[in-house]
């Protein structure tokens, strides 16, 4: 975490910041370790101060790192405004993207004469590329995602509401090591399918339906993605079809990952095999995304994205095909970028049509 806070200040230095305060909870938890519910930190060239109030006193005292020096206000915002003024700060830096108006205005209240100077990315930047550890959690979450979805699958059959088997999964998960979902659980089955977002309703599951599940487990703050699709009954030849444009998709965009390569054209991979089977105006998102302390993060991989995959990156593959009134398709792997190309997180998975 030492090196990270070195990385930040060499960050800041190139956009033009001599303080910056960061309140969002997963930029404070990448950078100094605290995993509570309030705090945040002002980090300039010479110093660096973690603030919390009395609750988090001594989880703090545990958690975060030496290199912060330790203060107590009754907000995060108040004590980044008190430390900034007692440091005589003329531009501070502030995360646009997290903080809110009120507590901006409150920011610019308390530090009277001081510049607040909009900041994007300075700290989300840094978590692009993950380091061993990381990759550890990330590769945990992958297994533990596996391993519930082989029990849970067991389960299902005709009869069973979607949001049981939600239910069962992140138990499954649990019972493993995780501490939760990474998101709110998708289970859409049969129709609901066409709904790329489709969380797991009270709908029965029937014979004949294919069930999309898109799922993730979070060890120790990190979240893993994946998503499979089962077929309840011997599935039909449109479901065939499509399942197998999808499986063709997917696995042309993860071999197309590699370090160098862009954004955009992983998602062309994907895109020009759906778009040639006819289907590709019923695949209307990206191709995927970063994973780590969020479960949406960059790089992304889409249409006009010039993010380019370096080693340490975590990205999921996730081409899908949706038809209204018939349902969809969608399979999710998570990919990790190495020095010499990539390595599939998630390859224990396996990706063959499951029917139950």
């Amino acid at each position: 975490m030492s090196l990270r806070l070195k990385a930040l200040r060499r960050s800041m230095r190139k956009a033009g910041f001599s303080a910056l305060a960061i309140t969002d909870l997963r930029n404070v938890r990448y950078l100094t370790g605290f995993t509570g519910s309030a705090g945040g930190c002002l980090v300039t060239m010479r110093s660096a101060v973690f603030v919390t109030d009395f609750r988090y006193r001594a989880q703090a005292s545990r958690q975060v790192n030496k290199a912060f020096r330790y203060a107590e206000y009754r907000h995060p915002v108040l004590g980044i405004a008190a430390e900034a003024n007692k440091r005589r700060v003329k531009s501070l830096g502030f995360e646009a993207d997290n903080l809110s108006y009120s507590y901006y205005s409150r920011l610019k209240k308390e530090t009277r004469g001081v510049r607040l100077v909009p900041s994007h990315d300075c700290v989300e930047r840094l978590r692009l590329e993950k380091d061993s550890k990381e990759v550890r959690l990330l590769r945990q979450g992958a297994k533990v995602n596996g391993q519930a979805l082989a029990e849970v699958g067991k389960s299902m059959r005709s009869g069973v509401r979607e949001s049981d088997v939600a239910f069962a999964l992140e138990a499954a998960m649990r019972r493993r090591g995780a501490s939760g979902a990474a998101f709110d659980i998708i289970v859409a089955s049969g129709p609901r399918g066409a709904l790329p977002h489709g969380v797991a309703s009270d709908r029965k599951m029937r014979r004949g339906d294919m069930i999309t599940i898109d799922y993730g487990a979070v060890v120790d703050g990190y979240h893993a993605d994946t998503t499979r699709v089962f077929s309840l009954g011997k599935p039909t030849s449109k479901g065939r079809k499509i399942y197998d444009i999808v499986l063709e998709a997917q696995m042309a965009a993860v071999e197309a990952v590699a370090p160098g390569v862009t954004g955009e054209a992983v998602d062309a991979a994907a895109r020009r095999i759906i778009t040639e089977a006819g289907y590709g105006k019923n695949f209307g998102h990206g191709t995927g995304h970063g994973v780590g302390l969020d479960i949406h993060e960059g790089p992304r991989l889409a249409p006009g994205v010039d993010d380019v995959l370096e080693p340490g990156m975590v990205v999921t593959v996730e081409p899908g095909i949706y038809l209204p009134g018939w349902g969809g398709v969608r399979i999710e792997d998570m990919v990790l970028v190495t020095k010499k190309g990539k390595e599939v997180l998630t390859r224990t998975i396996t990706k063959e049509l499951v029917i139950l």
